[in-house]
Protein backbone atom coordinates (compact mmCIF):
# COMPACT_ATOMS: atom_id res chain seq x y z
CA UNK A 1 0.00 0.00 0.00
CA UNK A 2 3.09 2.42 0.93
CA UNK A 3 4.48 1.94 -2.63
CA UNK A 4 1.09 2.47 -4.13
CA UNK A 5 1.01 5.95 -2.36
CA UNK A 6 4.48 6.86 -3.32
CA UNK A 7 3.91 5.73 -7.41
CA UNK A 8 0.43 7.74 -7.19
CA UNK A 9 2.09 10.76 -5.61
CA UNK A 10 5.12 10.64 -8.43
CA UNK A 11 1.90 10.07 -10.94
CA UNK A 12 0.61 13.48 -10.13
CA UNK A 13 3.79 15.36 -9.89
CA UNK A 14 4.53 14.19 -13.21
CA UNK A 15 0.79 15.24 -14.21
CA UNK A 16 1.75 18.39 -13.01
CA UNK A 17 4.86 19.07 -15.07
CA UNK A 18 3.68 17.88 -18.29
CA UNK A 19 0.70 20.02 -17.65
CA UNK A 20 2.94 23.15 -17.36
CA UNK A 21 4.47 22.17 -20.72
CA UNK A 22 1.35 21.65 -22.37
CA UNK A 23 0.11 24.92 -20.73
CA UNK A 24 2.89 26.95 -22.30
CA UNK A 25 2.12 29.14 -24.96
CA UNK A 26 2.53 28.51 -28.28
CA UNK A 27 4.98 30.58 -30.88
CA UNK A 28 2.91 32.96 -32.68
CA UNK A 29 1.74 31.55 -36.20
CA UNK A 30 4.67 31.49 -39.22
CA UNK A 31 6.85 31.93 -36.28
CA UNK A 32 7.33 28.09 -35.83
CA UNK A 33 10.34 26.85 -37.88
CA UNK A 34 10.00 24.17 -40.26
CA UNK A 35 10.60 20.61 -38.96
CA UNK A 36 12.71 19.05 -40.60
CA UNK A 37 14.44 21.62 -41.99
CA UNK A 38 13.79 21.69 -45.94
CA UNK A 39 17.29 21.03 -48.04
CA UNK A 40 16.56 24.17 -49.69
CA UNK A 41 16.89 26.12 -46.27
CA UNK A 42 20.89 25.38 -45.90
CA UNK A 43 21.80 27.67 -48.76
CA UNK A 44 24.77 25.43 -48.89
CA UNK A 45 25.16 24.80 -53.08
CA UNK A 46 28.23 26.59 -52.64
CA UNK A 47 30.03 24.30 -50.66
CA UNK A 48 32.42 21.60 -52.27
CA UNK A 49 32.32 17.79 -51.17
CA UNK A 50 29.70 15.83 -49.72
CA UNK A 51 31.09 15.36 -46.18
CA UNK A 52 31.54 19.23 -45.66
CA UNK A 53 28.31 20.11 -46.75
CA UNK A 54 26.77 17.30 -44.07
CA UNK A 55 28.68 18.49 -41.41
CA UNK A 56 27.82 22.10 -42.35
CA UNK A 57 24.00 20.35 -42.11
CA UNK A 58 24.91 19.22 -38.46
CA UNK A 59 26.20 22.60 -37.17
CA UNK A 60 23.20 24.34 -38.65
CA UNK A 61 20.56 22.04 -37.57
CA UNK A 62 22.32 19.51 -34.54
CA UNK A 63 19.12 17.16 -34.39
CA UNK A 64 20.00 15.65 -37.63
CA UNK A 65 22.87 14.05 -36.24
CA UNK A 66 20.78 12.76 -33.13
CA UNK A 67 17.73 11.57 -35.47
CA UNK A 68 20.23 9.51 -37.84
CA UNK A 69 21.56 7.85 -34.88
CA UNK A 70 18.10 6.89 -33.65
CA UNK A 71 17.37 5.72 -37.04
CA UNK A 72 20.34 4.11 -37.39
CA UNK A 73 19.68 2.12 -33.87
CA UNK A 74 16.40 0.89 -35.22
CA UNK A 75 18.20 -0.16 -38.21
CA UNK A 76 20.87 -2.39 -36.05
CA UNK A 77 17.54 -3.22 -34.28
CA UNK A 78 16.24 -5.14 -36.91
CA UNK A 79 19.06 -7.00 -37.57
CA UNK A 80 18.93 -8.40 -33.90
CA UNK A 81 15.44 -8.69 -33.30
CA UNK A 82 15.83 -12.62 -33.80
CA UNK A 83 18.12 -12.84 -30.59
CA UNK A 84 15.06 -10.95 -28.82
CA UNK A 85 12.88 -12.90 -30.34
CA UNK A 86 15.31 -16.44 -29.20
CA UNK A 87 14.89 -14.91 -25.46
CA UNK A 88 11.42 -14.34 -25.43
CA UNK A 89 11.23 -18.26 -26.43
CA UNK A 90 13.52 -19.25 -23.80
CA UNK A 91 11.72 -17.23 -20.88
CA UNK A 92 8.36 -18.69 -22.06
CA UNK A 93 9.27 -22.19 -21.91
CA UNK A 94 10.41 -21.35 -18.10
CA UNK A 95 6.99 -19.60 -17.66
CA UNK A 96 5.21 -23.05 -19.11
CA UNK A 97 7.65 -25.03 -16.23
CA UNK A 98 6.85 -22.91 -13.70
CA UNK A 99 3.16 -23.08 -14.74
CA UNK A 100 3.64 -26.60 -14.19
CA UNK A 101 5.13 -26.94 -10.79
CA UNK A 102 2.41 -24.38 -9.94
CA UNK A 103 0.05 -27.06 -10.39
CA UNK A 104 1.36 -29.13 -7.46
CA UNK A 105 1.82 -26.30 -5.05
CA UNK A 106 -1.12 -23.78 -6.06
CA UNK A 107 -1.13 -21.55 -2.74
CA UNK A 108 3.28 -20.34 -3.15
CA UNK A 109 2.33 -16.97 -3.57
CA UNK A 110 6.54 -16.45 -4.41
CA UNK A 111 5.69 -18.82 -7.26
CA UNK A 112 3.02 -16.85 -9.01
CA UNK A 113 4.92 -13.63 -8.64
CA UNK A 114 7.64 -15.14 -10.62
CA UNK A 115 5.33 -16.18 -12.67
CA UNK A 116 3.86 -13.10 -13.49
CA UNK A 117 7.13 -11.68 -13.59
CA UNK A 118 9.22 -14.21 -16.63
CA UNK A 119 5.29 -13.62 -18.24
CA UNK A 120 6.13 -9.71 -18.88
CA UNK A 121 9.59 -10.30 -19.51
CA UNK A 122 9.12 -12.81 -22.27
CA UNK A 123 6.23 -10.48 -23.71
CA UNK A 124 8.79 -7.27 -23.30
CA UNK A 125 11.70 -9.32 -25.48
CA UNK A 126 8.69 -11.02 -27.90
CA UNK A 127 7.77 -7.24 -28.36
CA UNK A 128 11.42 -5.99 -28.84
CA UNK A 129 11.89 -9.16 -31.93
CA UNK A 130 8.57 -8.25 -33.78
CA UNK A 131 10.37 -6.41 -36.37
CA UNK A 132 7.24 -4.77 -37.44
CA UNK A 133 7.62 -3.23 -33.58
CA UNK A 134 10.73 -2.36 -34.06
CA UNK A 135 10.37 1.56 -35.43
CA UNK A 136 7.92 2.11 -33.85
CA UNK A 137 9.72 1.37 -30.71
CA UNK A 138 12.51 3.48 -31.57
CA UNK A 139 9.84 6.15 -31.84
CA UNK A 140 9.87 6.78 -28.39
CA UNK A 141 13.54 8.12 -27.58
CA UNK A 142 12.62 10.03 -31.28
CA UNK A 143 9.65 11.97 -30.19
CA UNK A 144 11.82 12.70 -26.87
CA UNK A 145 14.89 14.28 -28.59
CA UNK A 146 12.12 15.96 -30.29
CA UNK A 147 10.73 17.23 -27.00
CA UNK A 148 13.60 18.41 -25.93
CA UNK A 149 15.50 19.64 -28.47
CA UNK A 150 13.04 21.07 -30.58
CA UNK A 151 9.65 21.24 -28.19
CA UNK A 152 5.97 20.64 -27.52
CA UNK A 153 5.03 22.58 -30.68
CA UNK A 154 7.02 21.55 -32.97
CA UNK A 155 6.82 17.34 -32.27
CA UNK A 156 2.65 17.98 -32.77
CA UNK A 157 2.76 20.18 -35.66
CA UNK A 158 5.20 17.35 -37.40
CA UNK A 159 2.56 14.73 -36.07
CA UNK A 160 0.05 16.39 -38.09
CA UNK A 161 2.09 16.55 -41.05
CA UNK A 162 2.43 13.00 -41.42
CA UNK A 163 -0.03 11.47 -44.05
CA UNK A 164 -0.98 8.48 -43.04
CA UNK A 165 -2.54 7.49 -46.31
CA UNK A 166 -0.21 4.71 -47.36
CA UNK A 167 -0.05 3.21 -43.89
CA UNK A 168 -3.86 2.88 -43.85
CA UNK A 169 -4.13 1.81 -47.37
CA UNK A 170 -1.65 -1.52 -46.55
CA UNK A 171 -3.24 -2.23 -43.36
CA UNK A 172 -6.96 -2.32 -45.68
CA UNK A 173 -5.93 -4.23 -48.15
CA UNK A 174 -3.66 -7.07 -47.09
CA UNK A 175 -6.36 -7.73 -44.43
CA UNK A 176 -8.99 -7.63 -47.50
CA UNK A 177 -6.42 -9.86 -50.07
CA UNK A 178 -6.44 -12.64 -46.74
CA UNK A 179 -10.26 -13.20 -46.88
CA UNK A 180 -10.96 -16.50 -47.84
CA UNK A 181 -12.84 -15.74 -51.00
CA UNK A 182 -10.09 -13.92 -52.44
CA UNK A 183 -7.51 -16.49 -51.87
CA UNK A 184 -9.25 -18.72 -53.64
CA UNK A 185 -9.58 -16.48 -56.21
CA UNK A 186 -5.87 -16.27 -56.21
CA UNK A 187 -5.38 -19.74 -55.92
CA UNK A 188 -7.49 -20.59 -58.80
CA UNK A 189 -5.62 -18.28 -61.28
CA UNK A 190 -2.19 -19.83 -60.34
CA UNK A 191 -3.15 -23.19 -60.07
CA UNK A 192 -4.10 -23.14 -64.20
CA UNK A 193 -0.14 -22.06 -64.54
CA UNK A 194 0.69 -24.96 -61.91
CA UNK A 195 -0.89 -27.18 -64.38
CA UNK A 196 1.41 -26.82 -67.01
CA UNK A 197 3.98 -28.05 -65.00
CA UNK A 198 1.98 -31.03 -63.66
CA UNK A 199 0.94 -29.24 -60.70
CA UNK A 200 3.68 -30.33 -58.87
CA UNK A 201 5.69 -28.38 -56.13
CA UNK A 202 7.99 -27.06 -58.29
CA UNK A 203 5.05 -25.64 -60.34
CA UNK A 204 3.80 -23.90 -57.77
CA UNK A 205 6.69 -22.61 -56.50
CA UNK A 206 7.36 -21.28 -59.88
CA UNK A 207 3.64 -19.62 -60.66
CA UNK A 208 4.09 -18.37 -57.19
CA UNK A 209 6.85 -16.83 -57.27
CA UNK A 210 6.92 -15.37 -61.08
CA UNK A 211 3.18 -14.49 -61.99
CA UNK A 212 2.16 -13.64 -58.28
CA UNK A 213 4.81 -10.64 -58.44
CA UNK A 214 3.33 -9.10 -61.88
CA UNK A 215 -0.22 -9.24 -60.50
CA UNK A 216 1.39 -6.93 -58.29
CA UNK A 217 1.20 -3.90 -60.87
CA UNK A 218 -2.55 -4.67 -61.57
CA UNK A 219 -4.16 -5.64 -57.89
CA UNK A 220 -1.31 -3.53 -56.14
CA UNK A 221 1.93 -4.81 -54.33
CA UNK A 222 0.75 -4.84 -51.03
CA UNK A 223 -2.38 -7.22 -52.23
CA UNK A 224 0.18 -9.02 -54.32
CA UNK A 225 2.57 -9.60 -51.92
CA UNK A 226 -0.17 -10.91 -49.33
CA UNK A 227 -1.51 -13.35 -51.50
CA UNK A 228 1.63 -15.07 -52.50
CA UNK A 229 2.95 -15.21 -49.04
CA UNK A 230 -0.26 -16.82 -48.50
CA UNK A 231 -0.18 -19.27 -50.82
CA UNK A 232 3.67 -20.21 -50.18
CA UNK A 233 2.35 -20.89 -46.74
CA UNK A 234 0.12 -22.76 -47.42
CA UNK A 235 1.46 -25.03 -50.95
CA UNK A 236 5.79 -24.40 -49.89
CA UNK A 237 6.84 -23.74 -46.50
CA UNK A 238 4.21 -25.95 -44.52
CA UNK A 239 6.35 -28.98 -45.84
CA UNK A 240 9.20 -27.67 -44.01
CA UNK A 241 11.64 -27.34 -46.98
CA UNK A 242 15.26 -26.61 -45.93
CA UNK A 243 16.66 -23.05 -44.53
CA UNK A 244 18.53 -22.69 -47.78
CA UNK A 245 15.40 -22.97 -49.72
CA UNK A 246 13.04 -21.11 -47.18
CA UNK A 247 15.47 -17.97 -47.30
CA UNK A 248 15.82 -18.46 -51.19
CA UNK A 249 12.27 -18.51 -51.72
CA UNK A 250 11.61 -15.92 -49.40
CA UNK A 251 14.38 -13.13 -50.97
CA UNK A 252 12.98 -13.97 -54.33
CA UNK A 253 9.45 -13.13 -53.13
CA UNK A 254 10.41 -10.01 -52.22
CA UNK A 255 12.69 -8.60 -55.13
CA UNK A 256 10.24 -10.27 -57.17
CA UNK A 257 7.29 -8.33 -55.57
CA UNK A 258 9.29 -5.02 -55.78
CA UNK A 259 10.16 -5.59 -59.49
CA UNK A 260 6.73 -6.46 -60.38
CA UNK A 261 4.89 -3.86 -59.86
CA UNK A 262 6.73 -1.72 -61.78
CA UNK A 263 4.73 -3.04 -64.97
CA UNK A 264 2.30 0.09 -63.97
CA UNK A 265 2.20 3.34 -62.76
CA UNK A 266 0.02 3.28 -59.55
CA UNK A 267 0.87 0.05 -57.90
CA UNK A 268 4.34 0.45 -56.79
CA UNK A 269 4.96 2.99 -54.15
CA UNK A 270 8.24 3.63 -55.34
CA UNK A 271 6.99 4.81 -58.39
CA UNK A 272 4.07 6.02 -57.03
CA UNK A 273 5.77 9.03 -55.54
CA UNK A 274 7.40 10.32 -58.70
CA UNK A 275 4.93 9.08 -61.84
CA UNK A 276 2.80 12.23 -61.76
CA UNK A 277 6.16 14.73 -60.78
CA UNK A 278 8.37 13.08 -63.82
CA UNK A 279 5.04 12.78 -65.79
CA UNK A 280 5.47 8.37 -66.22
CA UNK A 281 2.05 6.90 -67.55
CA UNK A 282 1.42 3.52 -68.22
CA UNK A 283 3.37 3.35 -71.43
CA UNK A 284 6.06 4.37 -70.50
CA UNK A 285 6.38 2.08 -67.48
CA UNK A 286 5.78 -0.65 -69.92
CA UNK A 287 8.25 0.38 -72.42
CA UNK A 288 10.99 1.04 -70.12
CA UNK A 289 10.29 -1.02 -66.80
CA UNK A 290 7.85 -3.61 -67.18
CA UNK A 291 9.34 -6.10 -70.17
CA UNK A 292 12.43 -6.03 -68.29
CA UNK A 293 11.02 -6.84 -64.88
CA UNK A 294 9.49 -9.80 -66.30
CA UNK A 295 13.24 -10.99 -67.78
CA UNK A 296 14.72 -10.31 -64.53
CA UNK A 297 12.21 -12.31 -62.79
CA UNK A 298 12.10 -14.98 -64.78
CA UNK A 299 16.02 -15.46 -65.25
CA UNK A 300 16.36 -14.82 -61.22
CA UNK A 301 13.45 -17.71 -60.40
CA UNK A 302 15.61 -20.09 -62.77
CA UNK A 303 19.02 -19.50 -61.49
CA UNK A 304 17.63 -20.69 -58.13
CA UNK A 305 15.21 -22.98 -59.03
CA UNK A 306 17.86 -24.83 -60.67
CA UNK A 307 19.91 -24.39 -57.70
CA UNK A 308 17.19 -26.27 -55.50
CA UNK A 309 15.52 -28.36 -58.24
CA UNK A 310 16.22 -31.73 -56.76
CA UNK A 311 14.61 -30.43 -53.00
CA UNK A 312 11.60 -29.14 -54.97
CA UNK A 313 11.02 -31.90 -56.38
CA UNK A 314 11.18 -33.76 -53.36
CA UNK A 315 8.98 -32.35 -51.53
CA UNK A 316 5.01 -33.96 -51.79
CA UNK A 317 2.45 -32.48 -50.29
CA UNK A 318 1.14 -33.47 -46.75
CA UNK A 319 -1.68 -36.23 -47.19
CA UNK A 320 -5.45 -34.56 -46.87
CA UNK A 321 -3.68 -30.93 -47.44
CA UNK A 322 -6.42 -28.27 -48.06
CA UNK A 323 -9.14 -30.85 -48.37
CA UNK A 324 -11.07 -29.63 -45.14
CA UNK A 325 -11.52 -26.10 -46.55
CA UNK A 326 -12.67 -26.74 -50.29
CA UNK A 327 -16.29 -25.87 -49.53
CA UNK A 328 -17.12 -23.78 -52.92
CA UNK A 329 -17.59 -19.98 -52.62
CA UNK A 330 -20.02 -18.77 -54.70
CA UNK A 331 -18.85 -16.69 -57.34
CA UNK A 332 -21.19 -13.85 -56.87
CA UNK A 333 -19.55 -13.19 -53.28
CA UNK A 334 -15.71 -13.38 -54.85
CA UNK A 335 -16.39 -10.88 -57.19
CA UNK A 336 -17.88 -8.63 -54.22
CA UNK A 337 -14.55 -9.13 -52.76
CA UNK A 338 -12.35 -8.35 -56.15
CA UNK A 339 -14.68 -4.96 -56.10
CA UNK A 340 -13.82 -4.01 -52.41
CA UNK A 341 -10.21 -4.19 -53.47
CA UNK A 342 -10.64 -2.06 -56.39
CA UNK A 343 -12.47 0.37 -54.70
CA UNK A 344 -9.91 0.45 -51.90
CA UNK A 345 -7.29 0.89 -54.91
CA UNK A 346 -8.62 3.54 -56.11
CA UNK A 347 -9.46 5.92 -53.17
CA UNK A 348 -5.60 4.54 -51.27
CA UNK A 349 -4.69 8.51 -51.42
CA UNK A 350 -8.30 9.20 -49.51
CA UNK A 351 -7.93 7.63 -46.19
CA UNK A 352 -11.57 8.32 -44.87
CA UNK A 353 -13.16 6.46 -47.87
CA UNK A 354 -10.27 3.83 -47.41
CA UNK A 355 -11.61 3.22 -43.69
CA UNK A 356 -15.20 3.49 -44.87
CA UNK A 357 -14.65 0.61 -47.51
CA UNK A 358 -12.84 -1.30 -45.11
CA UNK A 359 -16.32 -1.12 -42.95
CA UNK A 360 -18.74 -2.20 -45.14
CA UNK A 361 -16.36 -4.99 -46.37
CA UNK A 362 -16.54 -6.18 -42.50
CA UNK A 363 -19.85 -6.00 -42.52
CA UNK A 364 -20.10 -8.28 -45.78
CA UNK A 365 -17.85 -10.74 -44.21
CA UNK A 366 -20.12 -11.11 -41.14
CA UNK A 367 -23.32 -11.50 -43.43
CA UNK A 368 -21.29 -13.65 -45.68
CA UNK A 369 -19.81 -15.76 -42.53
CA UNK A 370 -20.18 -19.41 -43.99
CA UNK A 371 -18.45 -19.11 -46.63
CA UNK A 372 -15.50 -16.48 -44.99
CA UNK A 373 -12.69 -17.34 -42.06
CA UNK A 374 -12.45 -14.83 -39.53
CA UNK A 375 -10.89 -11.49 -40.42
CA UNK A 376 -7.32 -11.42 -38.48
CA UNK A 377 -6.01 -7.91 -37.77
CA UNK A 378 -2.94 -8.26 -35.92
CA UNK A 379 -0.71 -9.07 -39.13
CA UNK A 380 -1.87 -5.79 -41.23
CA UNK A 381 -1.81 -3.79 -38.15
CA UNK A 382 1.57 -4.64 -37.23
CA UNK A 383 2.58 -3.93 -40.90
CA UNK A 384 0.63 -0.47 -40.73
CA UNK A 385 2.50 1.03 -37.29
CA UNK A 386 5.89 -0.36 -38.95
CA UNK A 387 4.97 1.68 -42.37
CA UNK A 388 3.87 4.33 -40.14
CA UNK A 389 6.90 4.37 -37.79
CA UNK A 390 9.19 4.49 -40.74
CA UNK A 391 7.82 7.69 -42.71
CA UNK A 392 7.82 9.02 -39.56
CA UNK A 393 11.80 8.30 -39.13
CA UNK A 394 12.16 8.36 -42.97
CA UNK A 395 11.25 12.15 -43.38
CA UNK A 396 13.85 13.56 -40.88
CA UNK A 397 16.42 11.74 -42.83
CA UNK A 398 16.39 13.64 -46.03
CA UNK A 399 19.34 15.83 -44.71
CA UNK A 400 21.67 13.66 -45.65
CA UNK A 401 20.20 11.72 -48.57
CA UNK A 402 19.28 14.71 -50.49
CA UNK A 403 22.96 15.37 -51.08
CA UNK A 404 24.02 11.94 -52.04
CA UNK A 405 21.59 10.97 -54.67
CA UNK A 406 22.29 14.57 -56.49
CA UNK A 407 26.12 14.06 -56.43
CA UNK A 408 25.97 11.06 -58.33
CA UNK A 409 26.20 9.96 -61.77
CA UNK A 410 23.92 7.25 -63.29
CA UNK A 411 25.59 3.82 -62.33
CA UNK A 412 26.83 5.10 -58.75
CA UNK A 413 23.93 6.94 -58.65
CA UNK A 414 21.31 3.44 -59.15
CA UNK A 415 23.84 1.71 -56.82
CA UNK A 416 23.51 4.17 -54.18
CA UNK A 417 19.89 4.03 -54.27
CA UNK A 418 20.06 0.23 -54.21
CA UNK A 419 22.37 0.72 -50.95
CA UNK A 420 20.42 3.17 -49.60
CA UNK A 421 16.89 1.58 -49.87
CA UNK A 422 18.35 -1.72 -48.02
CA UNK A 423 18.30 1.01 -44.94
CA UNK A 424 15.17 2.80 -45.94
CA UNK A 425 11.92 2.67 -47.50
CA UNK A 426 12.55 2.59 -51.22
CA UNK A 427 9.81 5.07 -51.52
CA UNK A 428 11.17 7.42 -49.25
CA UNK A 429 14.22 7.34 -51.83
CA UNK A 430 12.49 8.35 -54.39
CA UNK A 431 10.37 10.98 -53.06
CA UNK A 432 13.85 12.42 -52.01
CA UNK A 433 14.97 11.89 -55.37
CA UNK A 434 12.17 14.26 -56.99
CA UNK A 435 12.79 17.06 -54.41
CA UNK A 436 16.23 17.04 -56.09
CA UNK A 437 16.71 19.54 -58.61
CA UNK A 438 18.06 19.20 -62.37
CA UNK A 439 17.74 15.43 -62.82
CA UNK A 440 18.48 14.66 -65.94
CA UNK A 441 16.01 11.46 -67.46
CA UNK A 442 18.38 9.18 -67.11
CA UNK A 443 19.09 10.25 -63.69
CA UNK A 444 15.80 9.95 -62.77
CA UNK A 445 15.34 6.54 -64.68
CA UNK A 446 18.45 5.49 -62.60
CA UNK A 447 17.44 6.26 -59.18
CA UNK A 448 13.71 4.49 -59.56
CA UNK A 449 16.06 1.54 -61.08
CA UNK A 450 18.14 0.74 -58.59
CA UNK A 451 14.93 1.90 -55.74
CA UNK A 452 12.92 -0.76 -57.12
CA UNK A 453 15.81 -3.21 -57.55
CA UNK A 454 17.03 -2.77 -54.20
CA UNK A 455 13.71 -3.22 -52.90
CA UNK A 456 14.46 -7.15 -51.46
CA UNK A 457 17.64 -6.88 -50.13
CA UNK A 458 15.73 -6.14 -46.04
CA UNK A 459 12.60 -5.66 -44.41
CA UNK A 460 12.72 -2.43 -44.50
CA UNK A 461 13.53 -1.63 -47.97
CA UNK A 462 9.98 -1.92 -49.43
CA UNK A 463 6.86 -1.05 -48.23
CA UNK A 464 4.73 -4.27 -48.47
CA UNK A 465 7.54 -6.50 -47.35
CA UNK A 466 6.51 -6.14 -43.70
CA UNK A 467 3.28 -8.07 -44.97
CA UNK A 468 5.13 -10.98 -46.25
CA UNK A 469 7.53 -11.29 -42.83
CA UNK A 470 4.21 -11.17 -40.76
CA UNK A 471 2.35 -13.68 -42.38
CA UNK A 472 5.93 -16.31 -42.73
CA UNK A 473 8.05 -15.65 -39.82
CA UNK A 474 5.85 -18.43 -38.14
CA UNK A 475 7.81 -21.13 -40.46
CA UNK A 476 11.60 -19.94 -39.51
CA UNK A 477 11.64 -21.54 -35.90
CA UNK A 478 11.96 -19.69 -32.40
CA UNK A 479 14.62 -17.06 -34.01
CA UNK A 480 12.52 -15.68 -37.12
CA UNK A 481 13.86 -14.46 -39.96
CA UNK A 482 17.12 -13.73 -39.67
CA UNK A 483 18.01 -10.09 -41.57
CA UNK A 484 21.50 -11.22 -42.70
CA UNK A 485 20.34 -14.97 -44.39
CA UNK A 486 17.74 -12.82 -45.94
CA UNK A 487 20.32 -10.30 -46.98
CA UNK A 488 22.57 -12.58 -48.38
CA UNK A 489 20.02 -14.62 -50.58
CA UNK A 490 19.21 -11.80 -51.72
CA UNK A 491 21.50 -10.52 -53.00
CA UNK A 492 21.97 -12.03 -56.74
CA UNK A 493 18.20 -11.28 -57.46
CA UNK A 494 19.09 -7.74 -56.58
CA UNK A 495 22.13 -7.61 -59.03
CA UNK A 496 20.07 -9.26 -61.79
CA UNK A 497 16.95 -7.06 -61.46
CA UNK A 498 19.39 -4.14 -61.50
CA UNK A 499 21.25 -5.53 -64.81
CA UNK A 500 18.39 -5.84 -66.17
CA UNK A 501 17.09 -2.30 -65.81
CA UNK A 502 20.59 -0.91 -66.42
CA UNK A 503 22.20 -3.12 -69.50
CA UNK A 504 18.89 -3.67 -71.33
Amino acid sequence: MKDFAWLLIVLLLSVGQIESVLAAPALPSGAEPRFPKPVEEYHDEQIPGIAAKLVRRIQVEPFNLVGTLIFLGAIIHTFVASKFMLIAHRLEHQYDALEEQEKDTPDDQELSRMRDRLQFRAQVFHFFGEVEAVFGIWLIPLALAILVMQGWSTLTSYAASIDPAEPIFVVVVMAMASSKPVLRFAEACLAKVASLGGSSIAAWWLAILTVGPLLGSFITEPAAMTICALLLRQKFYDLRPSFPLRYATLALLFVNISVGGSLSHFAAPPIVMVATRWDWGLPFMLTNFGWKAVLGILVANTIYYLRFRRELAGLRPKPGQGESERRSIPNRIIVVHLLFIAWVVLVAHYPILVVLGFLFFLAFVEATRRYQVGTSLRGPLLVGFFLLALVIHGRIEQWWIEPVLSSLSEWPLMIGAMLLTALNDNAAITYLASLVPGFSDSLKYAVVAGAVAGGGLTVIANAPNPAGQSILVSRFGDEGISAVKLFLWAILPTVIMGAAFMLL
